[in-house]
């Protein structure tokens, strides 16, 4: 396998200057790809040992590209995540001024985030969505369009200014990116850990959401995404894309998982992996009666009532 990681392109994007914040980058050639599909397929086809792509952000949720790839296709799984604090810059060629500007473009992803800045100061310029941040910084280097949202840091690579920094309709505003490989012997766990699964059900029915639901509940375990996807098959045919807090190997969590195999058409599983930006020594406990040894301990009280030892 390349000793490469795969990337949402082009040079410049969010998604490059997140992926450099993983020390294992430091040892891998990073390529950037022109979509979240293509670099997923490189993956797929050996071309690439990972990919790394955004997930999730703070403003509208999943980002449905990645997840439709990782709901279709040949199974990956997820190995890590990155946060990323995102602010926008308005990136236009030398001498271009904010009365200039008729058409913008970036990422879809980037318009919500945008959109009341957008009102207030350009409520008349055209948007038209991008590949990437970073591809629409190069259109308007191409001089397709007027201005580009991007980060600041692309202005220099696409021979751009920055007009106007520090562009967000929501403080704090992140987006949540993603190492994903070849299926494989998920990571150790770390104490402050997610599984990633996509569920699809056996039939529609009454409560058929809440059954899902409730594997997890009754087992004390905190759902982080909950996020339907369209399957193709219909309108009203859905898969639920879940994240929820634990490892695998924790007990709760595989039984939760053994709970929903039984009722699900399919379940696929995404990875266990360490969150982001949390110290183990913060997570509370497992709430009673659900921890490891609780489950221990109510396997061996069944094992010895079987025996008669009860």
């Amino acid at each position: 396998m390349p000793a490469s990681y795969a990337y949402l392109g082009p040079e410049g994007t969010f998604t490059e200057v997140a992926l450099r914040t993983l020390p294992e980058a430091a040892t891998r050639e990073l390529i950037p790809y022109v979509s979240v599909q293509s670099a997923l397929d490189a993956v797929r086809n050996g071309e690439a040992e990972a990919a790394f792509v955004p997930i999730e952000n703070s403003v509208e949720g999943g980002i449905t590209t990645t997840l439709d790839e990782l709901v279709a296709g040949r199974p990956l799984m997820i190995y890590r995540e990155v946060l990323l604090s995102i602010t926008f810059a308005l990136l236009v060629r030398p001498g271009t001024e904010l009365s200039d500007i008729k058409t913008v473009t970036a990422h879809p992803a980037a318009q919500p985030q945008v959109r009341n800045w957008l009102k207030r100061h350009l409520p008349d310029a055209t948007w038209e969505s991008a590949a990437s941040n970073a591809d629409g910084a190069r259109l308007v280097q191409e001089g397709r369009y007027d201005a580009a949202f991007a980060g600041e840091f692309a202005a220099g690579r696409y021979g751009l200014e920055a007009l106007e920094t520090e562009i967000h309709d929501a403080e704090n505003a992140q987006t949540r990116f993603v190492l994903v490989g070849r299926p494989a012997r998920p990571a150790a766990p770390t104490g402050a850990d997610k599984t990633s699964v996509v569920l699809w059900q056996r039939d529609d029915h009454p409560g058929a959401l809440r059954d899902l639901l409730g594997e997890f509940a009754s087992r004390g375990i905190n759902l982080m995404l909950l996020q339907s996807r369209p399957t193709g098959a219909g309108i009203g045919n859905y898969c639920f894309c879940i994240d929820a807090e634990g490892h695998i190997s924790d007990r709760r969590v595989a039984e939760a998982l053994m709970g929903l195999k039984r009722i699900c058409l399919q379940v696929r599983f995404l990875g266990s992996y360490p969150r982001a930006g949390v110290d183990p020594a913060d997570v509370p406990p497992p709430r009673q009666g659900t921890s490891d040894e609780a489950f221990t301990e109510a396997s061996d009280w069944v094992a010895r009532c079987q025996d008669g030892r009860f």
